[in-house]
């Protein structure tokens, strides 16, 4: 059904912006999609009742339901790596490297393909995995700020030509998540 993949943001990009009456032209001139592409996703959407202003959007799980391929790829499209797919996981999400998992599968395997194949495999890898979130870190007021100083450009005085040096202080409140910025100058020496 829908052979290139596509985040589902884009899908629901495409929704929020067919909703408000956009073309399939308009649409396309955003590079995402084709307008051949974007007549399927309008014709699904209708289908589905998702065109309507005051439908609600449908979630990551609902569109991915969607607008998953359907059928198997076919065999002259998966990686010549997909014997090892399990191992070739574990391996890598241990750290060890591409070069090593490659050498090793030649070796030990039999594996005959290249290494820009490894490499493709492995980026596809990391494109499935669940991204790692950052902690956010949760603060009283004043207990906590964020500090740094530096050295900034000269500034020459346009009245009288004295060079002056300038520094920066930049705190930012944990609490508030502002930022105060301070400039300091100071008459060269």
């Amino acid at each position: 059904m829908i052979n290139r993949r596509f985040d589902m943001y884009q899908y629901r990009q495409m929704l929020v912006r067919m909703r408000q009456g956009d073309s399939g032209r308009d649409i396309g001139r955003s590079k995402t999609m084709g307008r051949k592409k974007i007549a399927k996703v309008r014709q699904i959407a209708a289908e589905c009742g998702w065109l309507a202003p005051e439908a609600v959007l449908p979630n990551d799980k609902t569109l991915a339901a969607v607008f998953a391929r359907k059928q198997a790829l076919p065999a002259s499209c998966l990686s010549t790596l997909e014997p090892w797919r399990e191992l070739i996981t574990q391996w890598y999400g241990t750290g060890i490297a591409g070069t090593t998992i490659h050498a090793t599968l030649k070796r030990n395997h039999g594996y005959t393909g290249s290494y820009s194949s490894m490499h493709h495999f492995l980026n596809q890898l990391v494109v499935n995995q669940e991204p790692n979130v950052p902690l956010l870190l949760v603060f009283k007021p004043t207990e906590a700020a964020q500090v740094d100083f530096g050295a900034g450009p000269l500034i020459t005085d346009v009245y009288t030509g004295e060079v002056f040096k300038t520094w920066f202080f930049v705190m930012t409140l944990a609490w508030l998540r502002i930022c105060l910025r301070l400039t300091a100058y100071s008459a060269s020496e």
